[in-house]
């Protein structure tokens, strides 16, 4: 079946307290895109933003963003107050998430809450504290990441977040016998970042349960790297290359390309491969384990790295002085399948491509990304859509493209401005300059989004704001450019009818609506 979809971040949904969460509008936006005729959902990662505020920089690879707890959800179970929520500052800009704002207020509400739900399971059964069934249900499951990540956060907050490596030699070293002392003497506090994962769990399961109910599928993402300032970089050790002072000794990042001319210095740890195919990919298998109980497909991010990888040492300055390494190949991917069965991945495969790594996106049989906004360079790109293959995901740009209407505006240079409208039928086969600034940006625009649609791929995804037709201002992230980005929240009122009656009608024409979707009646967003 021919499917679409839309890219939003949970965090780009409407609502008063700072950044989308699983509240209101987000079932409400499970709504729309079923009325849309769309049968996937694809997001950011879930995990809790880090360096830069960036979702792909975070302190775990397996825990969920604080920030998307639904407040008044938390308010009807008598958690918090209304007088709670309104007694805080969330921003002055409803459509951009300030997150330093945030960051003081949503942990200030999320502490009253959790203190409250403490005194609710005080003496309970005789017990000191008593909590839920589901919550020791929850512990339990999620157990092999979730008392380090808690351990981890309260030595954080102790340390008045310093990242681990500043911290004293007992709590970096990981000594147990002082690990075991912290954890006595700071019960509550770790207690406090274990119920707030209990709560994301708890909220985002009864989302996705209501997307799957409505036809739609959750397309997740997973980063290929973990940061440096994470708990599984404390945790992990012999996980990644180390120097002989036990300090990383090369970082991650990718060399000069079309987004940088320095190219991009991430600074991730990079992975021992040598040492997780000695486990049989032991982390790897608990990680995508991990996210396919969040997600029905899992998108990863930087799929050529386990090809080849960019390998920089860890005291440069410009991912320049870079190098490439090979990484484990399908190695990885049979003991995934082995372990976990056939895999729903797609291959995040763009950059600078390699025939080992086509290679391997054809031996894993993963579906690749073709990317309109790279299609106009000139010659045969891979990219136009006449190029697409069945086994593959078509986007008119990803999160890290600006919106369709600021490339037409702003971003393209005139050779492809000139070759897109002569392609898409816009203007004559070899324009003149003034028929090509003749074009309107809404109609270059609506030519962009049906070429998307009626590429040969399996899959489609456009991304909200180019249904809506914004400009920069949601241009989500621009590589190498640090502060400002994940920033964009929409309007309340954009989900409406008629647009939803509009993405369904455009899809239709190209066999991508799912006509067993059930026209939803509810109010809009």
């Amino acid at each position: 079946m021919r499917e679409s979809g839309i890219l939003m971040p949970v965090s780009s949904l409407p609502g008063p307290y700072g950044i989308g969460c699983f509240g209101k509008a987000a079932f409400q936006f499970v709504d729309f895109l079923s009325a849309a005729g769309q049968t996937i959902w694809q997001l950011l990662p879930l995990s809790p933003t880090g360096y830069g505020d960036s979702p792909y920089q975070s302190c775990s690879a397996f825990a969920g963003n604080p920030y998307f707890v639904d407040l008044e959800t938390l308010e009807k179970e008598g958690l918090l107050t209304a007088a709670d929520l309104k007694a805080k500052s969330w921003g002055k800009n409803p459509l951009e998430v300030d997150y330093g704002t945030l960051y003081v207020s949503r942990f200030a509400v999320l502490r009253k809450a959790y203190a409250a739900w403490r005194s609710q399971c005080a003496g309970l059964h005789g017990c000191t504290y008593y909590y839920p069934d589901d919550y020791y249900a929850f512990t339990l499951a999620n157990e092999d990441w979730l008392e380090d990540y808690a351990l981890y956060m309260a030595l954080k907050v102790a340390n008045k977040m310093k990242n681990w490596v500043e911290w004293d030699a007992p709590y970096r070293r990981r000594d147990k016998a002082a690990l075991a002392a912290f954890a006595a003497a700071n019960e509550e506090e770790i207690g406090f970042w274990k119920f707030v994962q209990y709560k994301f769990s708890v909220q985002w399961q009864a989302v996705k349960t209501y997307a799957n109910e409505k036809g739609v599928q959750i397309l997740g993402d997973i980063p290929i790297y973990v940061s440096a300032d994470s708990v599984d970089a404390w945790v992990g050790g012999k996980l990644f290359e180390l120097d002989a002072d036990g300090r990383f000794a090369r970082v991650a990042g990718c060399p000069p390309d079309y987004f940088s001319a320095d190219g991009q210095l991430w600074g991730n740890p990079l992975y021992d491969w040598a040492y997780h195919k000695k486990t049989g990919y032991a982390w790897w298998i608990q990680r995508v384990r991990h996210a396919l109980g969040i997600y029905d497909l899992l998108r990863i991010d930087h799929f050529r790295g386990f090809d080849t990888y960019w390998a920089i040492p860890a005291t440069s300055t410009t991912a320049r002085t870079g190098k490439w390494e090979n990484g484990p190949g399908m190695e990885l991917f049979d003991a995934l399948e082995a372990a976990l069965g056939k895999l729903p991945i797609i291959a995040e495969d763009l950059g600078e491509l390699f025939p080992s790594v086509r290679k391997l996106l054809a031996d894993s049989t993963f579906p690749g990304m073709k990317v309109l906004q790279f299609a106009f360079g000139g010659g045969d790109n891979e990219y136009l859509p006449h190029n697409h293959v069945k086994n593959g995901v078509v986007y008119p740009g990803t999160h890290d493209n600006t919106t369709l209407t600021d490339w037409w505006e702003n971003g393209a240079s005139e050779k492809e401005k000139a070759t897109a409208a002569a392609y898409l039928h816009l203007t004559p086969c070899k324009p003149t300059a003034k028929e090509v600034a003749a074009v309107k940006t809404a109609a270059a625009r609506t030519a962009l989004l049906r070429a998307a649609l009626g590429s040969v791929a399996d899959r489609a995804i456009i991304p909200m704001y180019d249904w809506l037709g914004l400009g920069a201002e949601a241009h989500l992230n621009t590589p190498g450019k640090l502060g400002g980005n994940w920033a964009w929240r929409a309007k309340a009122g954009f989900g409406s009818k008629a647009l939803a009656a509009q993405i369904e009608a455009e899809c239709a024409v190209y066999c991508r609506c799912n006509a067993d979707v059930q026209n939803v009646k509810e109010s809009a967003i």
